[in-house]
């Protein structure tokens, strides 16, 4: 699965790897998480467009978004079938920059979290499903989910599913919905290349949503030793003060 990413890229890096003629100003990301407003890239009037959407997938048919689970990854699998992702796939097919994501391998006396990007330090293009969802009121929200597959070798050892990464000489194939149909287009579907990626442990920092700076990013020794008891009360104890992080947050 994909729960948290980075986009850190410059926006002009950003801009010539998905060619869109928008010229959007960004910061780093270094923490992105679901309900968050996140960069998407997609065909409109046959020319890519850059564009913001909620992260947590909301199906054109929903009634009441309150009753309903929140979408964030699409498992490739089902994205043809599902009632949830059928027309999306058809029609609504996109791209979601990013330049490395995170994974949590458990086993140790706690979860231990890894970034996974690119060897070659290059952005990467996550593919990805969007809906309008328009309100009783007439309001209307873009929301997008990103779609999953099998992991490939480099990050099976953290987890069974990947997002899925679009090489850009197959963005318009994935990008195309009026030339390309749904079954063609879920060829791409497949876990990356085993030599694509690379992995290391980063902090435990990366847990809160709230934190989001160049040291989440940054390689660290694995833990391996148990959390002492005296430290495991106090971090319990810090956690039932603090309130509940809403994980919601801004791109811009």
């Amino acid at each position: 699965m994909c729960g948290r990413y980075t986009l850190t890229a410059s926006p002009e890096a950003i801009r010539n790897f998905f060619r869109y003629a928008e010229q959007p100003n960004f910061p780093p990301r270094y923490n992105i998480a679901p309900t968050q407003p996140i960069a998407v890239v997609r065909l409109v009037n046959r020319q890519r467009q850059f564009v913001l959407m909620r992260w947590g997938l909301l199906p054109s048919w929903v009634k009441d978004p309150k009753a309903f689970s929140l979408i964030v990854n699409a498992r490739g699998e089902s994205v043809i079938d599902k009632p949830s992702f059928r027309a999306a796939m058809k029609r609504r097919r996109c791209l979601i920059p990013a330049d490395g994501f995170y994974e949590w391998k458990a086993g140790g006396p706690r979860k231990q979290p890894y970034y996974i990007h690119a060897k070659s330090g290059e952005p990467l293009a996550f593919a990805g499903l969007w809906e309008t969802w328009t309100g009783p009121s007439g309001e209307e929200l873009d929301t997008v989910a990103i779609v999953t597959t099998d992991a490939n070798s480099t990050v099976g050892p953290l987890h069974d599913r990947m997002p899925v990464i679009v090489p850009p000489e197959a963005f318009d194939l994935w990008l195309d919905s009026d030339k390309v149909d749904a079954t063609t287009a879920a060829a791409l579907i497949t876990p990356a290349p085993d030599s694509l990626l690379e992995v290391w442990p980063v902090s435990t920092d990366v847990n809160r949503v709230a934190n989001d700076n160049a040291h989440l990013i940054e390689q660290v020794a694995e833990s391996v030793e148990p959390i002492p008891s005296s430290r495991a009360a106090t971090a319990r104890k810090s956690k039932a003060a603090k309130p509940k992080d809403s994980g919601q947050g801004v791109l811009f």
